[in-house]
């Protein structure tokens, strides 16, 4: 008899308090990361760009943008931007806001297509805008982003992806376990990119469905 209570009361528990527990938990730790911190205000001047590929112009105005560096070396570079293109672009292409955009140098077009080929054959492009820059505006670019605190390096290349808001400011972490300050995202490290930016990727578009949400809400 004894044996049958105990049985009934750890079924009552697995059903009903576990579950509550489980959510609370989880509801808790959404709540303690609901914004992605900002790590440098007004980082990226919000303006329109012609893109390389088919020379439309686009806009960074009002997008959340995932920028990279490629410089001179998109034949060797599009091999960790592949990185980012498995573990972020294909994830959340379909975010209405959310566009990549990588800086390449000039005479680089033909690099470009080959890498916007090798996406399409498992993905869409769509998404992925290009946008030439002669060598000294890319190095003062990427001071602009990161407050002169990273530099490219000899191919006017960058290992870091970062991600700026809809207002320009970049968006990082401020105490990170492993580095403290983070700036941007290794794209050469798949540890870095599943552990860290797939989940930033993910709080900052939450953050952004939540403003939706609420604005929709107070229309009406």
């Amino acid at each position: 008899m004894q044996t049958k209570k105990i049985k009934k009361y750890s079924v009552l528990i697995t059903l009903f308090i576990l579950p509550l527990v489980t959510y609370l938990f989880f509801a808790s730790a959404v709540h303690s990361f609901a914004n992605l911190p900002t790590v440098h205000e007004n980082a990226l001047q919000q303006k329109d760009y012609i893109n390389l590929v088919n020379n439309e112009a686009f806009s960074l105005n009002d997008k959340i943008n995932v920028i990279t560096f490629l410089g001179q070396d998109v034949k060797n570079q599009k091999v960790f931007a592949y990185n980012l293109k498995e573990k972020i672009y294909d994830k959340n292409k379909d975010f209405q806001d959310f566009q990549f955009v990588s800086i390449v140098g000039e005479n680089q077009k033909q690099n470009v297509k080959d890498f916007i080929y090798e996406i399409n054959l498992t993905s869409n492009a769509a998404k992925w805008k290009f946008i030439e820059l002669p060598s000294i505006e890319a190095e003062q670019l990427i001071k602009q982003l990161t407050n002169s605190k990273l530099t490219l390096d000899s191919n006017y290349a960058s290992n870091y992806a970062f991600i700026v808001d809809k207002k320009g400011n970049l968006r990082g972490r401020v105490d990170d376990k492993d580095y403290g300050e983070m700036l941007g995202y290794n794209i050469k490290s798949i540890a870095d990119l599943n552990n860290k930016m797939v989940d930033d990727v993910k709080v900052i578009l939450a953050e952004y469905r939540l403003e939706l949400k609420k604005y929709k809400a107070d229309r009406k």
